[in-house]
């Protein structure tokens, strides 16, 4: 009996667009807590068959037929202005129209639908990783260039505060992160106290009522997380909070595999100022796929 196939597990036929299989996956996800191996096996499917260059190499494996490139050939030049496929792929929004003179009068803007959460992140959203990625790219530039919320800055002292601001928020979030999304179903009490030291109160009561689900499932299947920081950059800065973007590496074991599961994934932390430390008020955490 042939072993199934990743559209078997998801339940849509070879055909199905980007669209139908992220739909699939959602649904065959939604009640699964994410430590089960069933968890994993249908994100690896969906990061399979959500990406075009995975997806054909390995439909070739399975002896499935390409479409004939000709049919893409044959369409008139001016359809290719409005794809099929990327209009699946994120928010639907403006489109680009052009005058007379060639002049363009607006721009699509995809906008990121984020999942709150802060465990193993469960919507994978192309469009959101890009738009993130470029984020990044620009905090890299001198402290000029960070996203601030006051418009009105003119120069001073208050570059430099908000400088030092973003710094201190930066440097507390990557040191926090690792043990926030980090456990060991041999110690989870000692890795919830740890993990609550970095949280705000009212993020804490978040956090306590998702680590509970971990409590109940991890030591069944002997779960353990580790995190590692890959990169970070800023977001915006606030008098007293700072959004900052961590992507981060997420090696996860269990009983039944001894073997490491790379997973990837990009976090917003959102730090707040209470008293003399920067500590974390929310997370959403989203995968990249491998």
């Amino acid at each position: 009996m042939p072993s199934p196939t990743w559209y078997d597990l998801l339940g849509v036929e070879p055909s199905a667009d980007a669209a139908q299989i992220r739909t699939a996956w959602r649904n065959a996800i939604a009640d699964l807590d994410p430590t089960e191996r069933r968890f994993a096996t249908l994100n690896e499917a969906a990061a399979v068959l959500l990406d075009p260059a995975r997806r054909s190499a390995y439909d070739e494996q399975l002896g499935l037929t390409p479409e004939p490139a000709v049919e893409r050939t044959e369409e008139p030049a001016a359809e290719r202005v409005e794809p099929t496929e990327p209009a699946d792929e994120s928010t639907p929004g403006p489109v680009d129209e052009e005058t007379s003179d060639g002049t363009s009068t607006g721009s699509a803007r995809s906008a990121p639908f984020l999942v709150p959460g802060w465990v193993l992140a469960v919507v994978a959203v192309v469009a959101l990783a890009t738009a993130v990625l470029a984020g990044v790219l620009s905090t890299r530039h001198p402290a000029d260039r960070i996203v601030q919320a006051d418009t009105q800055l003119s120069g001073g002292s208050k570059v430099t505060q908000i400088e030092d601001r973003a710094v201190a928020a930066q440097a507390a979030a990557k040191e926090a992160i690792v043990p926030v999304l980090s456990y060991d179903y041999r110690k989870l009490d000692a890795d919830q106290k740890t993990a609550e030291s970095y949280l705000t109160d009212s993020y804490r009561k978040t956090y306590d009522k998702t680590f509970a689900l971990i409590k109940k499932s991890a030591p069944g299947v002997q779960t353990v997380v580790t995190t590692k920081v890959v990169d970070t950059g800023i977001i915006r800065v606030d008098d007293d909070r700072v959004q900052v973007l961590l992507f981060v590496d997420r090696p996860t074991t269990n009983k039944a595999t001894t073997t490491a599961i790379p997973y990837q994934d990009q976090v917003t932390a959102t730090m707040e100022k209470v008293g003399g430390d920067w500590l974390i008020d929310n997370l959403v955490t989203t995968p990249i796929a491998p």
